[in-house]
C-alpha cells in the first residue's frame, strides 16, 4: 500500500469517510449474511462433478422417480417371531404413517425377514429442497414416535437414506453460530493474552467479527445470483477461516503500529508509516491465500469448486476490513486503548531483549546444524503418513458421537441384505433393458431375486437391484465396479447409479482432483513469493519447509486419528483440503517474517537482517499462530469427522509452521544461506550495502550475526532513523 493512500486512510480528515463508508459498506453486506442457510445446497447432486456417471443416473431417473422423494425405513424387530396381532398393527401402523406430513406416495411393505423377527416398511418421504434439510430431524422423529406408538412392544427403528440426512442435518444445524461462538471465545483470550490490555483486544475482534457476518452476506449474494454452490460444509470454513485470517492481519497490523508510535509522535501519521510498511506483507499473505483458494475451480467436486470462490471471498472482506476499517479506528481512539501500556514517543523498542530475539542468536551460532537437526525431525515425522487412510469413510465413521440412524441401519443389516433401502440404480435405452435387468442379476454382490421389474417410459427404461453388503462399505463400491464393467458389454449404453454409486464417484473425483490441485497451488505460492521477494532462490527454500511442515502435520495427525482418537480414516477429500490451508496459511508466516528480514537486510545485510527480522515479528507471528490454531481447532467442537480431522491437521500444521518452521528452520536457513537467499535479485549482489559501477558492493558497518552480543535494532528504529 502506498504512502499517500496510507496517509489518506488514517488522516485527520480521511479516517472519518474510510471509517464511515466501510462500515456502512460492511453492515449492508452483513444483513444479508443470516440468509446464506437459504442458498445452501446440501444435496448430493450438488457436491457431484457434472460428468460422474451417477450424477446422469439421478438427472435420468427423475423421469421415474421424483428425486426430491428419499426413502426412510422404519424396522420393527421382536425377538422370538412375530406375534398373531403384529399384521394388524402393521397395517394400521402402515396407515399413519401415510399420513405424518412429508410422507408422499404409497408406503411399501410389510416385508418380513427370513426368521420373522423383524419387519420393514419403507416410507417415501418428499423433502422440501426449497425450505432446506433443517426439518428432517423432525420428520424422522414423527416417523419414529408413530411407528412406536403401534409397535405393540416391539423395537423401532428408522434407517436408510432419509434418517442418515436428518442426521447429518442435525449434526450441522447451527453451525454458523457455533463455530463462531467457540472460535471467538478462542480469540478474545489470545488477544487478552496478547495485548495484556483491557480495551485494545475489543477493536480487532469487533473487525474480525463484522468481517465474518460480511462475507457470509458476500456469499450469499454469489450464490443467489451468480449461481455459486455453497454448503453447510463451506459455510463453515467460512466463518473460521475469515475470522483466524483476519485477525491473524490486525495483529500484524497492530505490532507495526505500535512499533511506530514510538518513533512518531504523531499517531496518524505513525499509522501512515505502520500501513505503508506492513500493508505490502498483508496484502501479499491474503493474496496467496486468496489464489491458493481459488484453484480449487479446478476440481470436479462440485462442492470442493465452490469451497474455493467462498473461501476466497471471505479472504477479501477480511482484508480490506483490516486494511482500513481496523487502522481507521484505531488511530480515532488514540493511544490511549493500549493502556495500561501505552507506548510513548521515544520508548525503546522492546524487540532487542525478547524471546524471540534470544533465541535468534543462539541459532546463529550453529545455523546449519540447527537447520539440518530440524529437517531431519519433521522428515520423521512424515513417517506417518503411511498410516493416512484417506480412502472415504463409511457412514458410521462420518460421525464423532452415536446416530440413531447409524444404529438402525446396523440393525437392519442383521436381518436383510446390507443395501435394504439403498438400491442400486441402472438407466438404459427402453430397447435393451431386460438385457440390463438380466445382466444386474448375475452381477456377483447383487442379492439374488432383487431386481425389480424393468419400468420403460418413452425411450428409456430403469431397474433397481439391491446390494448384499452394507451400501458404503468397500465391498459394496466393488459392485459398483463390478455392475459397470457389466453393463459396458450390453447394448443400450446403461449408466449405473444411486446411493452407493454416488459415494464411490465421490471417492473417486476427491482423489483426481488431489492430484491435479496439489502441484497447481505450489507453482501459484511460488510464483507469489518469487514476485514478493524479487528472487528465485528465497521462493523455492521456503515452500520446500512449508511443504515440510504439512508432510509433518499430516502424519502426526494420521497418527493421533488413529491411534488415539480412534477415528477410522479420512474423507478422500482431506489430504487437498489440508495441503490448501496448510500451504496458503502457512506460507503467510514465512511471508510477514521474510518481507521483514528482506527490509532489514537492505540496510543491515541479510545475516544481521534475519536476527532483526525475527526479533521484531517473533510475538506477533507467534500469536497470530495461537490464534489461527484456535480457531480451526473449534471445528473440533462439531460432531462430524471430517471437519474434526481438518481442525486437528491444521491446527497443528499452522502451530508447527509459527515455531518451528518459521522461527527455526527458515530463520537458520536464512543465515547459512546469507545473501544467496536473495539470488539472482540485487539484493543478493549488494546485501546490505551501495552496488559499484563494477557490481560490487559497498557495506554497510553494521554487526554480523555472528556477533551477536551487539544490540538487535530495527528498520525502523530510533538508532536506524539518527
Amino acid at each position: 500500500m502506498g504512502h499517500r493512500v496510507s496517509s489518506w486512510i488514517v488522516n485527520r480528515y480521511g479516517k472519518w469517510g474510510a471509517l464511515v463508508s466501510l462500515l456502512a459498506v460492511l453492515a449492508g453486506l452483513a444483513a444479508f449474511g443470516p440468509r446464506l442457510t437459504d442458498v445452501q445446497q446440501n444435496d448430493a447432486a450438488s457436491f457431484l462433478p457434472s460428468g460422474a456417471e451417477s450424477t446422469q443416473v439421478i438427472e435420468t431417473a427423475s423421469q421415474f422417480a421424483d428425486p426430491d422423494v428419499v426413502p426412510a425405513v422404519v424396522l420393527f424387530v421382536r425377538e422370538g417371531g412375530a406375534q398373531p396381532a403384529d399384521r394388524q398393527r402393521l397395517a394400521a401402523v402402515k396407515e399413519r404413517l401415510a399420513s405424518v406430513p412429508g410422507v408422499s406416495g404409497d408406503v411399501v411393505g410389510p416385508i418380513p425377514s427370513a426368521d420373522r423377527e423383524a419387519v420393514q416398511l419403507v416410507v417415501p418421504v418428499r423433502v422440501d429442497t426449497d425450505a432446506g434439510f433443517e426439518q428432517l430431524p423432525d420428520t424422522v422423529q414423527a416417523l419414529r414416535d408413530t411407528a412406536r406408538a403401534g409397535a405393540g412392544g416391539a423395537k423401532v427403528y428408522v434407517a436408510g437414506p432419509l434418517a442418515l440426512a436428518a442426521d447429518q442435518a442435525k449434526a450441522f444445524s447451527g453451525i454458523d453460530g457455533i463455530l463462531l461462538v467457540a472460535a471467538v471465545s478462542v480469540v478474545v483470550v489470545m488477544l487478552l493474552l496478547t495485548y495484556r490490555s483491557p480495551i485494545l483486544w475489543i477493536i480487532p475482534l469487533f473487525c474480525g467479527v463484522l468481517s465474518v457476518f460480511a462475507a457470509q452476506g458476500v456469499v450469499y449474494l454469489l450464490a443467489r445470483y451468480a449461481d455459486l454452490t455453497v454448503n453447510g460444509q463451506s459455510a463453515g470454513i467460512l466463518s473460521v477461516l475469515v475470522l483466524g485470517a483476519g485477525i491473524d492481519y490486525a495483529l500484524l497490523i497492530v505490532a507495526r503500529y505500535r512499533e511506530e508510535l514510538r518513533n512518531t509522535e504523531d499517531r496518524h501519521e505513525a499509522m501512515a508509516h505502520a500501513l505503508h510498511r506492513a500493508a505490502p506483507a498483508v496484502l501479499a499473505s491474503g493474496s496467496t491465500v486468496v489464489v491458493g483458494l481459488l484453484c480449487l475451480l479446478l476440481a470436479q467436486m462440485q462442492a470442493t469448486a465452490g469451497l474455493g470462490p467462498v473461501a476466497a471471498a471471505g479472504i477479501l472482506v477480511a482484508l480490506a476490513t483490516m486494511l482500513v476499517l481496523l487502522p481507521a479506528l484505531l488511530v480515532v481512539c488514540g493511544r490511549w486503548v493500549f493502556w495500561p501500556f501505552v507506548p510513548r514517543f521515544g520508548d525503546p523498542q522492546p524487540a532487542e531483549g525478547g524471546v524471540w530475539g534470544r533465541v535468534g542468536r543462539r541459532i546463529a551460532r550453529r545455523p546449519r546444524t540447527v537447520w539440518a537437526v530440524t529437517t531431519l525431525v519433521l522428515a520423521a515425522f512424515t513417517v506417518g503418513l503411511v498410516q493416512l487412510d484417506a480412502d472415504g469413510l463409511t457412514d458410521a465413521e462420518q460421525f464423532t458421537t452415536e446416530q440413531p440412524s447409524i444404529v438402525a441401519e446396523e440393525k437392519l443389516a442383521e436381518y436383510f441384505p446390507g443395501g435394504a433401502g439403498t438400491p442400486v440404480q441402472v438407466v438404459a435405452d427402453a430397447a435393451g433393458i431386460d438385457r440390463v435387468a438380466q445382466a444386474l442379476q448375475d452381477v456377483q454382490g447383487i442379492a439374488p431375486d432383487s431386481v425389480t421389474k424393468p419400468v420403460v417410459l418413452g425411450d428409456v427404461g430403469y431397474v433397481e437391484g439391491t446390494l448384499e453388503a452394507a451400501p458404503d462399505s468397500r465391498a459394496a463400491f466393488d459392485t459398483i465396479d463390478r455392475a459397470r464393467d457389466a453393463m459396458a458389454d450390453v447394448p443400450g449404453d446403461p449408466l449405473v447409479g444411486g446411493t452407493t454409486a454416488i459415494n464411490h464417484d465421490v471417492q473417486d473425483a476427491s482423489a483426481a482432483d488431489t492430484r491435479l490441485i496439489i502441484p497447481v497451488v505450489l507453482l501459484a505460492v511460488l510464483l507469489i513469493l518469487g514476485v514478493l521477494l524479487r528472487s528465485v532462490m528465497a521462493p523455492i527454500v521456503l515452500l520446500v519447509t512449508v511443504v515440510l511442515s504439512f508432510g509433518a502435520a499430516l502424519g502426526i495427525s494420521a497418527l493421533v486419528f488413529r491411534h488415539v482418537l480412534g477415528f477410522g480414516g479420512t474423507d478422500s477429500s482431506f489430504p487437498l483440503y489440508a495441503f490448501v490451508f496448510l500451504v496458503a496459511l502457512g506460507i503467510d508466516y514465512n511471508i510477514f517474517l521474510m518481507t521483514r528480514v528482506r527490509e532489514e537486510s537492505l540496510v543491515h545485510g541479510t545475516r544481521r537482517g534475519a536476527l532483526v527480522g525475527l526479533a521484531a515479528t517473533g510475538g506477533v507471528i507467534t500469536s497470530a499462530g495461537l490464534v489461527l490454531a484456535g480457531t480451526f481447532a473449534a471445528l473440533g467442537s462439531l460432531p462430524i469427522v471430517f471437519l474434526a480431522e481438518l481442525g486437528f491437521a491444521v491446527a497443528l500444521g499452522v502451530l508447527l509452521d509459527t515455531l518451528v518452521v518459521r522461527s527455526v528452520l527458515v530463520t537458520a536457513l536464512t543465515l547459512d544461506l546469507g545473501r544467496w537467499m536473495w539470488w539472482p535479485s540485487a539484493l543478493f549482489r549488494t546485501d546490505g550495502g551501495h552496488a559499484t559501477s563494477t557490481g560490487h558492493a559497498v557495506t554497510h558497518h553494521v554487526a554480523d550475526a555472528a556477533h551477536p552480543a551487539e544490540p538487535v535494532t530495527g528498520h525502523g528504529s530510533p538508532e536506524h532513523r539518527a
